[in-house]
């Protein structure tokens, strides 16, 4: 009984008290989260304002705390000599004035390194990174995760010492870490993440049904939308409007070539317009035939991105190049932003891409081949995703569709996955090499897709991505080795102060991910139209369209 006594007493225990929950903070932990909030301060691939940058400082000081205190635990677990209680009191003044000291010049030198990312995109120079709300912020973020990581711990041991009077010590761990784990995850997932979920899909939801009565229902017969349309305006959804909406005139088209020019063709479906993501491509196809779409030179079926916008600097310019005479057809398989369409329903935007072009190259395939359009596909984001996935090459080889262009492909895009891997060894990850370069070339912002000694093939594929774009650079493996974008030859848009670390830079570039959009044009994931251009004109070769009218065109649209 003495020997059970002794052996009961001896075990960890974890008071209740709420010290537990509010006492102090680990001397190991603090310094290397204090290092890892320095490291969070440097540039990665987007300029950042003080609250996102707040917030990713607190999450990165948080990272670095719980592995000083992994740190210090396994120092204690095998024993190792510590220093006499004098010596650690004065090594933890001297590592705290070191740290203080690393936090001054980090924060001092903030508003510089994000100017160097500034500068590359023209954009104006920050005169101060607000160091006193960053540091706030990053404080608040820190303490709450430090409070929900205690309180994950006294769930454990709370749990733990309940099934210690049912079953042995380390089932009774066993079993109590999983179901907190268990416990934690679901109110993370039932009431945090759905909860927000539901607030962002009503939010979408509502934006999309929303309709501008400065947009009135086409006019012309010949538009989806109007009167004699298959699909009903109402039912498009407030980008699909936006699409019909929008765009060069056939008028517009011929005074800029000084001659005459089609009308270009617009078709597209919304949520609302049937119930499926196979009926709503086969209804898109019948308006598609009933526009006259299958009577042009080229047809171009596009994957929009998840809130269903297709991209006016991708159509607009490729309508000029072709002299109006081509139609485009458009399926919408979500409201969300593609990062949440991503996160939450990317086997949904993928069946809709799949029933799209299933249906067309369909009825395509039985149409004349030299009287049937030419056949391109396009997709932006995450419809570039969807776009690559809607169609087998080894399906189509016996009768392929002459091209594609794809841009900002996420990188969870298989065949981009795929191609870049295959790549020459010579050409950097951002501008690929993939073998003989007569099917698949890549571009960014300056024209790399005249190479020498190459050749198109039948089918002509280009991949128009810029280095600086997160949402198709985001490596996972980048909390724990350096992304190989990141070593020489960089791209010409990522900062040259942009360095890699553990941890850190994963969440950069996850933060980098919410703010792609808000990087000025031709940078991060907002493609211009004068690439585009040049893109199109690889990809579609026009035969009516000469140098200075590429020249002229993107001065055009520069000016737009």
């Amino acid at each position: 009984m003495e020997h059970l006594q002794r052996t009961d007493m001896s075990r960890p225990r974890l008071s209740s008290h709420p010290a537990s929950l509010w006492g102090p903070f680990s001397t190991t932990g603090l310094l290397v989260g204090v290092l890892f909030f320095a490291v969070s301060l440097t540039p990665s691939l987007i300029p950042r304002p003080y609250l996102i940058q707040g917030t990713i400082s607190g999450f990165s000081l948080a990272a670095g705390y719980a592995i000083g205190v992994l740190m210090r635990w396994l120092w204690s677990f095998f024993e190792l000599p510590d220093a006499s209680p004098r010596r650690q009191h004065t090594l933890k003044i001297v590592a705290g004035l070191v740290c203080a000291a690393a936090v001054a010049v980090f924060l001092w030198q903030t508003a510089g390194w994000q100017n160097t990312v500034r500068d590359i995109m023209g954009l104006e120079p920050i005169e101060t990174a607000e160091p006193l709300k960053l540091g706030l912020i990053a404080a608040s973020v820190f303490v709450v995760l430090v409070f929900l990581a205690r309180l994950f711990r006294l769930t454990f041991h709370f749990l733990s010492r309940m099934l210690e009077r049912l079953v042995t010590r380390p089932i009774a761990r066993a079993i109590g870490g999983l179901a907190a784990i268990a416990l934690f995850w679901s109110v993370a997932d039932g009431l945090i993440f759905r909860f927000a979920l539901r607030a962002a899909d009503s939010s979408f939801q509502s934006l999309d049904a929303y309709i501008d009565a400065e947009v009135p229902p086409p006019s012309d017969p010949a538009k989806t939308g109007s009167a004699a349309s298959l699909v009903n305006w109402d039912e498009l959804g407030r980008r699909g409007r936006e699409f019909i909406a929008s765009g060069p005139t056939g008028a517009e088209i011929g005074t800029f070539f000084g001659g005459e020019a089609r009308e270009p063709i617009r078709v597209y479906a919304g949520l609302n317009s049937a119930d499926s993501a196979r009926e709503r491509a086969k209804l898109a196809l019948e308006e598609l035939k009933r526009a006259g779409g299958f009577e042009r030179k080229s047809l171009i079926v596009v994957v929009p991105t998840g809130t269903g916008w297709v991209d006016p600097a991708a159509l607009d310019p490729v309508e000029y190049l072709l002299h109006g005479d081509v139609a485009s057809v458009a399926v919408q398989y979500s409201y969300l932003s593609s990062w949440l369409s991503l996160l939450v329903e990317p086997g949904y935007g993928a069946d809709a891409a799949n029933a799209l072009f299933d249906e067309v190259y369909s009825y395509w395939r039985t149409l004349p081949k030299d009287r049937r359009p030419k056949l391109y596909l396009h997709g932006l984001s995450l419809g570039a995703m969807n776009s690559q996935g809607s169609v087998d090459l080894f399906d189509v080889i016996s009768d392929p569709f002459q091209g594609a262009l794809w841009s900002g492909p996420p990188f969870t895009s298989e065949l981009w996955q795929s191609v870049t891997a295959d790549r020459d060894p010579a050409s950097p990850v951002w501008l690929p090499r993939y073998r003989d370069s007569s099917i698949i070339r890549f571009t960014h912002q300056q024209n790399a897709l005249e190479i020498p000694g190459a050749r198109w093939g039948a089918m002509r594929i280009v991949y128009l991505q810029y280095a600086s774009d997160p949402v198709t650079f985001f490596d996972p493996h980048a909390f724990y080795r350096e992304p190989q974008w990141m070593k020489a030859p960089r791209g010409p848009d990522v900062s040259p102060a942009l360095s890699w670390f553990p941890v850190v830079t994963g969440l950069q570039l996850l933060a980098d991910i919410a703010l792609a959009t808000t990087s000025p044009i031709g940078y991060g994931h907002v493609y211009a139209p004068e690439h585009y251009i040049d893109a199109w004109m690889a990809v579609t070769d026009p035969p009516a369209v000469t140098p200075e009218d590429v020249t002229r065109l993107k001065t055009r649209f520069k000016e737009q």
